[in-house]
């Protein structure tokens, strides 16, 4: 776009043909120039591979499916600009999209992530995301899902930027880690935000950065038996990795009593044995997971998390009460 760019737009496409050409038409429209773009394909089937070489449109093409974890990998080790800007190709965003992200993230050096207001694509009354948020119980959830999108516009720090429509610092990847290839997909924004706040970082939700989510659009629907097992395992890896033993003995109750109710949640919705399956295989590989090392230093930061995992509880029941409020488990 242009040649001082700031930021480089990734996009991980997996099949998504039908997608790619209205995001990159919203794209076109940004009032912010100060981006690039660059397409990671996941060793598509469709055509996607040829439509965008046919169009000349800057694109890694993978040779198999490495989930969203690699494919953003891929493209943040490839980009050179001081920011990059994760989006879903199930997306739309506003022209002042990229500009208001830009103007949020350049406020401190201190803030890692930025987390944008994502609007239901066929719905435009409701929310999509607000910022995720997790608790003190293991769940990892949607800010205002399903509540009107006419709310949530003031500015706010999150627990963790939603990766389907967020702008990150590249230069902290250096230092904390990028996206765990383990995780594949599903909650791995979480991860690498958790680990970032160790470390001292902040993760901002910001308001008037809008863009339009349809969800699920890689996958296909909210729920089956491949993410809700994945997602389970992931959550087990979440805990394992980014709290250090004294925490979790202090949160083991609390955890186990998430997985209890959890479990009765998808038995409600016939997914029990996936979810039981994918709990037993993170706790028989959680092992093999890179656990962040535990640093005096980061002590006040690891006293901050714990009381945002309590304070992740009291929002959550807040906003059940409010509205039918789902678990999440991460639309692709």
């Amino acid at each position: 776009m242009t040649g001082q760019a700031a930021v480089t737009v990734i996009i991980p496409n997996y099949n998504g043909r039908a997608f790619l050409e209205p995001c990159l038409e919203a794209l076109g429209r940004q009032i912010c120039r100060e981006f690039e773009i660059l397409v990671v394909d996941n060793g598509s089937t469709d055509d996607s591979v040829g439509w965008l070489k046919e169009r000349g449109i800057p694109a890694i093409c993978l040779k198999e499916n490495t989930g969203f974890s690699g494919a953003v990998n891929v493209g943040i080790l490839q980009a050179k600009t001081p920011y990059v800007l994760l989006l879903n190709n199930d997306t739309e965003p506003e022209p002042e999209f990229v500009g208001e992200l830009l103007r949020s993230i350049r406020r401190s050096k201190k803030i890692f992530a930025v987390s944008s207001k994502m609007i239901q694509f066929y719905n435009r009354d409701l929310m999509d995301d607000a910022g995720d948020m997790y608790s003190v119980v293991g769940w990892a959830y949607q800010r205002g899902v399903g509540q009107s999108s006419a709310g949530y516009n003031r500015p706010c720090q999150v627990f963790s930027a939603c990766a389907g429509a967020a702008i990150y610092r590249r230069k902290v990847f250096e230092t904390i880690g990028y996206f765990d290839e383990k995780h594949f997909c599903y909650l791995e924004d979480i991860d690498v935000c958790w680990r970032a706040k160790i470390f001292g970082y902040h993760n901002l939700y910001c308001p008037t950065a809008v863009v339009y989510h349809v969800g699920s659009g890689t996958s296909g629907s909210k729920y089956n038996e491949f993410k809700v097992k994945l997602a389970a395992r992931n959550n087990i890896y979440l805990n394992y990795k980014n709290m250090p033993w004294p925490q979790l003995g202090l949160n083991a109750l609390f955890l186990a009593a998430g997985i209890g109710v959890k479990y009765g949640f998808f038995k409600g919705i016939g997914f029990e044995k996936a979810y039981a399956e994918g709990v037993k295989e993170g706790f028989a590989t959680m092992r093999s997971c890179q656990k962040v090392t535990f640093n005096r230093k980061h002590l006040t930061n690891y006293l901050a998390i714990q009381w945002e995992l309590l304070a992740g509880m009291a929002v959550y029941i807040w906003e059940f009460s409010r509205r039918k409020f789902l678990i999440k488990d991460r639309n692709a």
